[in-house]
Formats: C-alpha cells, structure tokens, sequence
C-alpha cells in the first residue's frame, strides 16, 4: 500500500486541475456541483497530506465535517466579503451559504472513501496470499 504525502499531494492536484478543468468547458449545474463534491474531494486527500497514516473512514469524517464547517461560516457573511475583494477566498470559503452544497459534499467524499478501503483490503489480500505463496512448493520444515 502506497502511503506517505507525495501520493496525497499528487491526489489533490489531480482533483484540483479536474475541478478547474470542468469550470473551464461548462457553466451552470455541472459547473456548480461538480466543484463541490471535488472541493470535498480535494479536502478528503489534503486530510493524507496532513496525516498520511489517517484511517479513511476517519479522513473522510473530518473532510465532510471541515466542509460543512466552511460552509456554515458562510452564513456570517464574512466569506462573501472576502470573496468580493479575492478569488482565492472565493474559491476556498466560498461566498454564501447553500444547502446543496451539504448535500453534495458527501457525494464527493463517500466514494474516495469506499475505494480507499476497497484499495486497502486488496493490498492485504495480495500480502496474505503473496505470503502463502512464498510457501508452497518449500521443502518441508
């Protein structure tokens, strides 16, 4: 299994550019939700920047809640008034408060999180049975 920060911050850049890409060829619903569950997705791989060893179930919890928490800060007006003097504001606090924006975090999150896991439990299939294998056909101890 592949851990440690470089595949992490590699997984963000690759969500990042997705994002900026599908802002860039469309406008409107795709543009708008599709941000939003890759923002969330971006925040699900920052988690392995900052603790490379975070049990995913974990990671993904703390993504969703991180989100919600930026965008419930959204409903003190303060992030519109940040995104009105900076791009970057915008595009990291955003600028008002949306309740499909709760709904859609999760959807960017629970699949990373499920292949995560998945990824995981194969890594420890091929272990085990790389282990075995090693094995079969030594002469007997």
């Amino acid at each position: 299994m592949v851990r440690g920060r470089l595949p992490a911050v590699a997984a963000v850049a690759l969500i990042l550019g997705l994002a900026f890409g599908i802002r860039a060829w469309s406008d409107g619903w795709l543009e708008q939700h599709s941000g939003t569950a890759l923002y969330a997705s971006m925040i699900y791989a920052g988690m392995f920047v900052l603790r490379p060893a975070c049990p995913p179930v974990r990671a993904g919890v703390l993504a969703v809640a991180f989100c919600w928490a930026v965008e419930a800060f959204q409903l003190t007006g303060v992030p519109a008034a940040l995104a009105e003097r900076s791009l970057a504001a915008r595009l990291v606090l955003g600028a008002r408060f949306d309740w499909a924006d709760v709904a859609w975090y999760p959807v960017g999150v629970v699949p990373l999180v499920v292949l995560h896991l998945l990824v995981i439990r194969r890594a420890a299939v091929s272990a085990a049975t790389a282990g075995r294998g090693s094995r079969v056909g030594s002469p007997p101890g």
